[in-house]
Parts: structure tokens; C-alpha cells; sequence
């Protein structure tokens, strides 16, 4: 059997000086919003390594090799200057848009998500509504909200959407399983994995999603392919805390979710 490709992919968020101008405006959205500065630091690091950004759509899953993916998840507005950073470097990404929300003062318009794809970027989908815990959905809600976001965003920009990412980032056999029987041909997950696996015919694929107090350095690391175990470990340890006090979890995953009042 011919080994697959190993990907190290980058799970990217907010890219903003002004949190407040762009994505969810909650407590756990915060360590996800990158400033200008920090994110040209990360893209550095991951420009160093030596390999270009690629599109997972463009991608040969039959053949070995290494490649870095960029993907940017929610659609809040600064998914506009993150494109356009991209596009000065002759790079692509992934940007997964939550379609409840597009519109809405914080998250791009139907004209913006069009501006991104025009620009040869990957637009797929983040769910309809977003839920916080996706794992805690029935089946069936879990392919509503996938099949009710791809439909949207097929309407929008005239194609199908064979992509996607899941919110929250919490999976289970159930949550991949939703996916593939969506249709869907590719979904990121939060899990630092390198090896793509399969469900079906969905391709399962895992990130390290860089926060604010990730150093470049580490980005540099891992876009080396060094250091992918220790993420997976420290994952698993917080996954192995989750299952233990799933009441916890979920009253914290309430409070670090709630909305704050628009200012």
C-alpha cells in the first residue's frame, strides 16, 4: 500500500487590531483573534519552511508527500484582509463561513464571500447555525446544518460545496459520519492530525489551529512537520478531561459562548 500525503494544516480565525470589528464577540473567541502583526509573523514562519499553501480540492490523496493547508474558520469580516494577505503571496486558503450569519454586522456579506472565491480561494462550510458542542446534535440535525449551509452557499456562488470544518471543534464517529452522508468530500477537524483518514467517501482532515499566545516559532515548527505528536497528546489530554466531566464542560462551554451586547 502506497503511503498518503502527511498535511500540515493551520486552523486560523479572527485577523483584526479591533476584536470587536470582526467574528463572534464572546470570551472564547478571543484567544483566536490574531492581530495584524501576529498573523504576518505566523505566515512568515510558515513561509519559511519552504512549502507553498495549497487547496485540498487540488490535491492527489493517492500520492505520498508533504504539503501546508491554511484554512480560516467562522467568516467573520477580517476573512477580508486574510484573503487579501494570502493573495500578495501568491497563496490560497480555505474559509469556512457559518451561512446564519452571513450579513450580520460582524460576519462577510454575500458580495464579500463572492470577492474571496473571486480571488481563487476555497469557500465551504462552517454549519448553518454553529453549534457549540456539534457532537451533542442528533444525526439528523448534524446533516440539516451541513446539507442547509452548502445549499446556501451553492446558491451563492454558483457551485457546489464539497468542503467543510466543524464548529467548535469537538468530533465524534457520529459528527464524520453526518458529514459524509451530507455529501461532503473533505472535513477539517481541530484535531492535530497529519495522516488524512476516511469516512465513506470523506476525506477526515486534522489542524492545529494557532492562538494568540502561540509563538511563531511553534508555527514553524509544525509547518516542518516537527512536533505533531506533542499537539496530538496535549489534544487527547483535554479531549480524555471533556468525557470526564462532560456537565463541566458543558456549563463551561456555555459561559465562554455567551454573546456579549454589541458596543
Amino acid at each position: 500500500m502506497i503511503p498518503g500525503p502527511e498535511l500540515a494544516t493551520f486552523a486560523f480565525h479572527e485577523v483584526t487590531d479591533d476584536p470587536r470589528a470582526s467574528g463572534f464577540q464572546r470570551p472564547a473567541a478571543l484567544p483566536f483573534k490574531h492581530t495584524r502583526l501576529a498573523f504576518a509573523q505566523h505566515l512568515a514562519s510558515i513561509g519559511a519552511a519552504g512549502l507553498i499553501p495549497q487547496l485540498v480540492l487540488e490535491m492527489d490523496f493517492e500520492r505520498p508527500g508533504r504539503h501546508v493547508l491554511l484554512t480560516f474558520d467562522d467568516g467573520g469580516k477580517s476573512a477580508l484582509y486574510a484573503s487579501d494577505e494570502l493573495s500578495r503571496r501568491g497563496w490560497k486558503g480555505h474559509f469556512f463561513i457559518v451561512t446564519s450569519l452571513i450579513g450580520s454586522r460582524t460576519f462577510l456579506d454575500r458580495k464579500e464571500i463572492g470577492y474571496i472565491r473571486s480571488a481563487g480561494h476555497v469557500i465551504g462550510s462552517h454549519s448553518h447555525t454553529h453549534p457549540d458542542i456539534f457532537r451533542d446534535q442528533t444525526p439528523q440535525q448534524m446533516t440539516a446544518e451541513w446539507r442547509t449551509s452548502c445549499d446556501i452557499l451553492a446558491d451563492l456562488l454558483g457551485e457546489p460545496c464539497p468542503v467543510a470544518s466543524v464548529p467548535g471543534g469537538d468530533i465524534s464517529q457520529a459528527v464524520l459520519q453526518s458529514a459524509a452522508g451530507a455529501g461532503l468530500r473533505y472535513l477539517f477537524t481541530s484535531e492535530p492530525w497529519t495522516r488524512p483518514r476516511q469516512v465513506d467517501r470523506c476525506w477526515i482532515l486534522g489542524r492545529f489551529g494557532p492562538k494568540t499566545t502561540t509563538p511563531p516559532a511553534r508555527t514553524a515548527e509544525l509547518a516542518r512537520f516537527r512536533g505533531w505528536g506533542r499537539a496530538l497528546l496535549v489534544r487527547q489530554l483535554k479531549d480524555i478531561a471533556r468525557q470526564t466531566m462532560p456537565t463541566l464542560y458543558r456549563f463551561y462551554v456555555q459561559r465562554t459562548t455567551r454573546e456579549w451586547a454589541a458596543r
